[in-house]
């Protein structure tokens, strides 16, 4: 069994974890443990208070007793808010008082990207356009090429959280650009574990999302690689086994 620990912030989209466990069928477990938030409103301010240390330490006890080989900061905002390097401080911070390799979601969607062999994104965010451009900056810190961002606007998480997929559809398309190689959708506090498929067959290009890069990166530092198409081309860049006949959760083993 791999167990990846997450740390998600408030209450918004956590279903979405149990849906990828399901969607995996595997022996991968993605507890979740609840962290404080002041306001459920994605202001710069609020972000960076969401992902203080101190507000991040109190779930980190739990999820270390729980068994978990790695750690993933679940919150998109509460980590870019901080720039490139504080991202990374912030990730190195939680690695030492968990013991565990640990990462998030905005360092998630680089190393995503990465995987994917692409370099040019468009960011289709739910976020006002400040937050937005602040996330582009953090991808452009780490080496990719925003081809375009949009915020929508969107200020709450439980806002976000009550978004059907149509209207996660018309994130997407309104976000995306022709020049870029992947679409981003940057909010932990959407649904989107079931719609990516559908999403990137709308757009005909791989289209990444915090909750399905949040689980990604967190097998990715423990070492486990896992053949699941229904999670996207990220979960689809290695061939499956010979014989494989359903895509489900095949563990490719290295």
């Amino acid at each position: 069994m791999t167990t990846v620990g997450l740390l998600y912030p408030g209450h918004a989209a956590e279903d979405d974890f149990p849906r990828i466990e399901v969607m995996l069928d595997s022996d991968i477990r993605v507890p979740l443990f609840h962290t404080d938030i002041d306001e459920d409103a994605r202001r710069v301010e609020n972000l960076r208070e969401a992902g203080a240390p101190d507000r991040l330490s109190a779930g980190v006890e739990e999820l270390r007793m729980a068994g978990a080989e790695s750690l993933v900061w679940a919150c998109s905002g509460g980590s870019f808010a901080y720039g490139w390097d504080g991202a990374h401080q912030q990730a190195a911070g939680l690695a030492r008082a968990a013991g565990l390799p640990a990462s998030s979601s905005s360092v998630a969607f680089v190393q995503a990207v990465r995987e994917l062999g692409a370099s040019r994104v468009a960011v289709a965010a739910t976020y006002s356009e400040d937050v937005a451009a602040l996330f582009a900056g953090f991808l452009e810190s780490g080496g990719l090429e925003v081809t375009a961002t949009r915020g929508s606007g969107i200020i709450a998480a439980s806002e976000a959280a009550a978004a059907d997929v149509e209207l996660v559809k018309e994130l997407a398309v309104a976000g995306d650009h022709p020049d870029a190689e992947v679409v981003l959708l940057p909010d932990n506090a959407l649904h989107t574990a079931a719609y990516v498929p559908e999403l990137e067959e709308l757009l005909g290009k791989p289209v990444l999302t915090a909750n399905q890069v949040a689980v990604w990166e967190g097998l990715r530092l423990a070492e486990r690689r896992i053949w699941a198409p229904t999670l996207g081309t990220l979960f689809a860049t290695r061939e499956p086994p010979l014989g494989a006949s359903e895509p489900r959760g095949i563990e490719v083993r290295e």
